[in-house]
């Protein structure tokens, strides 16, 4: 969008200029100045745009002296081409042409021989040890002694051989394109050794594609400017005439600057890679400096573009309104430029702390400097449109101080403006907050974690928080605007009565939800039990439902108004709880030692030992029944850590058990009972008692 902006002002301003041009003459006659239009509007936000339209439209009219120079330039050319050609002279035409052959013959000769000689050296002593292990030194005398020496030997040789000619146009023409020719093979070779000595490093590519496509560019603009430069001296005025040399001057002269701009927008980025690239340990212990290289590597093209662009101006001539016009071009592309480079630079002073440095700090200091950095950022995004108004003649200041409809705006504007930073402010503070509270500490020895509790509430408090702000800023944004919001909240008040009493379910839902999660009754990661039968870990609550994951890996979706009572499983500490029933005959004092033994195991495994929370308690002989006796014991644990504990005891006492003779478990065994059979009718033989086996009562072993 730049380039194209650019291009179309060195468009503009190539049009514009008065007539301060040597040969060209004031007008005779006054050209009445045009009547301004009429203003369509008056007043208000369109009478500004279109007196600024206006206003553009005066700066940008062309100045018709300039075109009247211009033409009356080429026709006095004109006559001074035909005077050339119509003229008497003592020389004949051949004689001219002679003059004209001889002196570019002996500028190619010399230049052809010195070439020659300064390629065949180039090849000698590249043979050189000394040579062969520096490359750029060889690339150096590749362009040094077949190309710069001999153009610049070849030039004096040209004009010691002009002396002995008699002056005329051939002899002038020919030291003009011996002069251009020379200058194009010079400016060509010094510019590429100069490129050649940036080939070395990361630099090789870059050096490689500007080698390659520079050359005939180069040469084509040193030939052109060269050319435009003696044709501007009085001598070969004199020869050929001014207006002609002039003329062709500057026609060569913006041809070498269309040319030159055109070699810098192509090359913009392998330059930049050649300013930006250095070495490693260079980059890392000077980053201002390489962050400085880097800025100046994406602007570097710019200065040039407008040096370009001021002496195609200067070429033309350029006329009172066009210089007001230039300096307009030329003060935006400098506050263009130092924009840019302002915001690179808050940029790289806000970002460019170490990451140690920003653990130490506070959260709360991170987001507030983020904050502000967004903030200088929109100040530094106005004040660029300010003063780009006002380098243009349109002040958003002014038009908001002395218009009416501009002071609306601007008032609407900074009470939105107000509200929008009030809102941010309070989201920053309490979002931070929020995310402090949920953050896991860095030392777990030394800080506390935070509690499901808080890990459930607090991202429902933060949605929260962020719809009621978002709600508020809404409404006062559309009440600063000029929306009345009065029936909107009206319908908004109806609306919610209306699903209110239309969603009773959905309102029991919520509130019962609400209630059990400020009570604390269950958290996220919490494994519950319902009256409704659905048993599990808690994986999610949100405004209306409570998801649970079973035992299975299946999620149930259960409403907070189907919730009547709730058995949580995973609160502070939990009890392993045994109840063993022993035959009569056990000893019952080595029953209690194999249990304490047991529980002795189990406080000293490794990985058990971390579920407890305490030793073994024995609470002895709880009852005895026709199947034994029965003794009871139990652990405290970990939430969760109770069904562990409890298999690895059980499978610790069956082994020990197994192996002692005076304990055993009390088991059932079934016996055979007989009882008579039944009857049937009268008429039927008596028949003879039948066996049933029953199940009789359960006797000790």
């Amino acid at each position: 969008m730049l380039n194209f902006k650019t291009a179309i002002l060195l468009g503009v301003l190539l049009l514009l200029g008065s007539s301060e041009l040597d040969a060209a003459p004031a007008a005779t006659d006054p050209v009445p100045a045009p009547q301004k239009p009429e203003l369509l509007v008056e007043g208000g936000l369109l009478g500004a745009i279109s007196s600024s339209i206006d206003e553009v439209q005066d700066k940008l009219d062309l100045n018709q002296n300039l075109i009247d120079a211009w033409r009356l330039r080429a026709d006095r050319a004109a006559d001074e081409v035909g005077r050339l050609v119509s003229q008497p002279s003592d020389r004949s035409g051949w004689s001219v042409a002679w003059d004209f052959l001889v002196l570019s013959g002996a500028w190619l000769a010399s230049f052809a021989l010195l070439t020659l000689s300064g390629g065949w050296l180039v090849r000698r002593l590249a043979q050189q040890h000394w040579l062969l292990a520096r490359p750029r030194g060889r690339a150096l005398l590749e362009y040094l002694l077949p190309y710069t020496l001999p153009a610049l030997i070849s030039l004096p040789l040209t004009l010691y051989a002009s002396h002995s000619l008699a002056g005329s146009v051939g002899r002038a023409l020919a030291l003009c394109l011996a002069y251009a020719t020379s200058s194009g093979i010079v400016s060509t070779s010094v510019l590429l050794c100069l490129i050649v000595l940036f080939n070395v490093g990361h630099k090789r590519p870059a050096v490689r594609v500007i080698r390659g496509y520079c050359p005939k560019p180069l040469f084509l603009m040193g030939f052109l400017a060269a050319l435009s430069d003696a044709l501007a001296s009085p001598q070969i005025a004199r020869q050929l005439g001014g207006n002609i040399t002039s003329s062709v001057a500057v026609a060569t002269g913006l041809l070498a600057s269309v040319f030159f701009a055109m070699l810098v927008v192509r090359l913009r980025r392998p330059v930049a890679q050649l300013i930006r690239n250095r070495p490693l340990s260079q980059r890392l212990g000077q980053p201002a400096l390489q962050e400085s290289l880097r800025i100046f590597s994406g602007l570097w093209y710019w200065p040039i573009l407008l040096m370009v662009l001021v002496s195609a101006v200067n070429l033309i001539g350029a006329g009172e309104d066009s210089q007001e016009t230039l300096r307009c071009a030329l003060l935006t592309t400098a506050l263009l430029i130092a924009t840019v480079f302002l915001s690179t630079l808050l940029q790289h002073v806000f970002k460019s702390r170490s990451a140690a440095a920003i653990q130490r700090s506070s959260a709360y200091k991170e987001r507030f400097l983020s904050l502000l950095h967004a903030l200088l950022r929109i100040v530094m995004a106005i004040a660029f449109i300010e003063i780009l108004g006002r380098i243009w003649g349109l002040s958003l200041f002014e038009f908001a101080q002395r218009n009416a409809v501009g002071r609306a705006i601007s008032d609407s504007l900074s009470s939105i403006g107000l509200i929008f930073l009030v809102t941010w402010l309070l989201w920053v503070v309490l979002d931070t907050a929020i995310q402090e509270a949920l953050k896991p500490p860095l030392n777990k020895r030394a800080a506390r974690q935070p509690s499901t509790r808080v890990k459930t509430i607090l991202p429902l408090l933060r949605n929260a928080i962020k719809i009621i702000l978002v709600v508020i800023c809404a409404i006062t944004t559309m009440a600063n605007v000029g929306i009345n919001v009065a029936p909107l909240l009206a319908g908004a008040g109806v609306v919610g009565l209306a699903i209110g009493f239309g969603s009773q379910q959905l309102v029991q839902d919520v509130i019962t939800g609400l209630f059990i999660i400020i009570e604390d009754t269950l958290s996220i990661g919490d494994w519950v039990v319902l009256d409704s039968g659905h048993a599990g870990t808690v994986e999610g609550l949100t405004i209306r439902t409570l998801r649970l994951r079973d035992g299975k890996g299946f999620v149930h979706s259960v409403p907070f108004g189907q919730i009547k009572a709730v058995t949580n499983q995973s609160r502070q500490f939990a009890f392993a709880f045994f109840s063993v029933q022993f035959t009569y005959d056990s000893d019952v004092d080595k029953a209690i030692e194999l249990i304490r033994e047991a529980g002795r195991s189990i406080s000293d495994d490794p990985f058990l030992k971390y579920s407890l929370q305490g030793g073994l308690d024995v609470f002895g002989v709880d009852k005895m029944d026709l199947n034994g006796v029965v003794l009871t014991a139990q652990f405290r644990t970990v939430s969760g850590g109770q069904y562990a504990v409890t298999r690895a005891f059980n499978q610790r006492l069956k082994k020990l058990v197994d192996n002692s003779p005076w304990v055993h478990f009390a088991q059932t065994y079934p016996q055979q009972v007989m009882l008579p059979a039944r009857r049937s009718h009268e008429d039927e033989p008596e028949q003879e008692e039948s066996a049933l086996l029953l199940p009789e009562a359960p006797r000790p072993q």
